[in-house]
């Protein structure tokens, strides 16, 4: 007896198969990000335990918006039952509209907020039980039984029939046993709605290519317009629309002007299979760089890198200022001033030669003057929270042209809503240097809360835009930021950090300057 236990034991395990990256688990709530209407918002659809049953979808706001409408119809792809309400989006997600699904499986939800339209792919799933729960109570069941009969048997002197019955008792108790404790090493079982699994795992996909392009083919400054970007598979060129959520988006977008002056993290909509859409506009004209980074279902992160060219003559002021109602503004992109150089490290009533060496260190400074908790020129009336209008905010936060470009780790910073007070970010060490870590801690206001699934994000590109980089802050205690990075190279890199308050996301864009390990010796 004991064999043959020892031997459903081994079965048990070697049958067992690792659980797939991407299994979703059921009663699990899906929240995606979407940048639609000129609003950022997060899409909430909370898990349901039955069907035919409700599915309650939310709607959260990222900015000041007023009451935004979204329109929802929830689709079944199977039978293509369609069921439509309507959701508000607010601050919290407090407010749910209530659908009603009929069966699990493949659905589309499709968003309508003002005039552009999204279509978000994703599974009713309901938990199915598993097969180890039957095994335990089902074996102490059996040997409940057996345990019984066992006792009448042996009342009647039938000692032998008795001791069998005892003996299937033992080995009902003994399998319900084994299960409790070989069943959390067993894959759970997928729930009802799930994907059907391949009988080969798959050992990856094939990188998506991007092609981008604008509608209008060439905007000018201040026109808005469409950016598309078109994904297609590396090896058959059909559209990739196997995208999984990743950091709660199906792919996040950063555009950055290639002097980092103008700058949007975005969350894309789904508009058709492959393609990915949205509005934005910019206030001069040049090259911008498009990074979106996306995931797909059975592989891994991927980072693709294109870019386009906006015409025209430079957005008046108050075309720039009207633009900040689009989400993750930053000071660049709320209103620079045309007298104001690409570079240049001055708000409008500071003069170049007034920055502070750290902010605007020349080319002769010694390295080791350099701090890590330099303090910008700005004013505090160039604020740099996404909803600043002021025709005074600065670009890129104090840095001028006559940075040195290696050998000091300055910071420029700047400031952003801190009770009206400047934003330091600090540098440990104080110059990094090339490929050694360093850590970079940022002060925020009290009552901070997640966003994209983190509490705050840091964005660093390489000034000539041959490098990207997107990290998060991973649960520092206390109304701070702390992030640590190893830059690859020396040079200059534009960094963006950005967290989430009660009613904005909040965007604080500095500099570093990184030496190479030789300067340091």
């Amino acid at each position: 007896m004991i064999r043959v236990l020892c031997l459903v034991a081994a079965l048990i395990l070697a049958t067992a198969t690792p659980a797939a990256a991407h299994n979703v688990t059921a009663g699990a709530d899906l929240r995606i990000a979407q940048t639609i209407a000129g609003a950022e918002i997060t899409v909430v659809i909370k898990g349901t335990s039955r069907v035919p049953g409700p599915l309650r979808i939310g709607v959260i706001a990222y900015q000041p918006v007023t009451p935004l409408p979204v329109h929802l119809e929830v689709r079944s792809v199977e039978d293509g039952h369609t069921v439509t309400g309507t959701a508000t989006a607010v601050p919290r997600a407090e407010q749910y509209a209530q659908l009603r699904v009929e069966r699990t499986g493949p659905h589309e939800l499709k968003l309508s907020a003002g005039n552009e339209v999204a279509v978000i792919p994703f599974r009713v799933l309901v938990d199915r039980g598993s097969a180890g729960d039957f095994l335990i109570y089902g074996g102490l069941f059996v040997a409940g039984l057996l345990l019984v009969g066992g006792l009448l048997t042996g009342a009647l002197a039938r000692r032998g029939a008795a001791m069998l019955l005892a003996a299937g008792a033992a080995a009902g108790v003994t399998v319900a046993a084994m299960v409790v404790v070989f069943e959390p090493q067993m894959p759970p079982a997928a729930p009802s709605g799930a994907a059907p699994t391949a009988a080969t795992p798959a050992a990856g996909r094939p990188y998506a290519q991007a092609r981008m392009e604008t509608v209008p083919a060439r905007p000018a400054a201040g026109e808005e317009f469409t950016l598309r970007i078109d994904l297609v598979d590396g090896s058959t060129g059909r559209p990739v629309d196997d995208l999984t959520a990743h950091h709660e988006a199906l792919a996040h977008l950063v555009v950055t002007s290639e002097d980092g002056h103008f700058f949007r993290h975005l969350h894309p909509l789904r508009t058709a299979p492959g393609r990915l859409e949205v509005r934005l506009r910019t206030d001069c004209p040049g090259r911008y760089l498009a990074h979106t980074e996306l995931e797909r279902e059975d592989s891994g992160g991927q980072l693709t890198a294109t870019h386009f060219d906006i015409g025209g003559d430079t957005a008046t002021s108050d075309t720039a200022a009207s633009d900040t109602t689009a989400p993750d503004t930053a000071t660049s992109d709320t209103a620079a001033s045309d007298t104001t150089a690409p570079d240049t490290a001055t708000s409008d009533t500071a003069a170049p030669d007034t920055a502070t060496s750290e902010t605007a260190a020349s080319d002769t400074a010694a390295p080791d003057t350099a701090t890590g908790t330099a303090t910008g020129t700005a004013a505090p009336d160039t604020a740099t929270s996404d909803t600043a209008t002021s025709d005074t905010a600065t670009s890129d936060t104090a840095t001028s042209d006559t940075a040195p470009e290696t050998g000091a780790g300055a910071v420029a910073s700047s400031t952003a809503d801190l009770g009206g007070q400047a934003v330091e970010p600090r540098l440990q060490p104080a110059v990094p240097v090339a490929g050694r870590p360093a850590t970079i801690e940022l002060a925020t206001p009290e009552g901070v809360r997640p966003w994209l699934g983190m509490t705050g994000h840091l964005l660093v590109r390489s000034q000539d835009g041959t490098f990207f980089g997107h990290l998060h802050e991973m649960g520092t205690p206390g109304p701070r930021l702390r992030f640590t990075f190893s830059f690859p190279e020396p040079g200059r890199y534009l960094a963006w950090a950005q967290y989430a308050t009660g009613d904005r996301i909040v965007t604080v864009p500095f500099t570093v300057n990184v030496t190479a390990r030789e300067a340091t010796r």
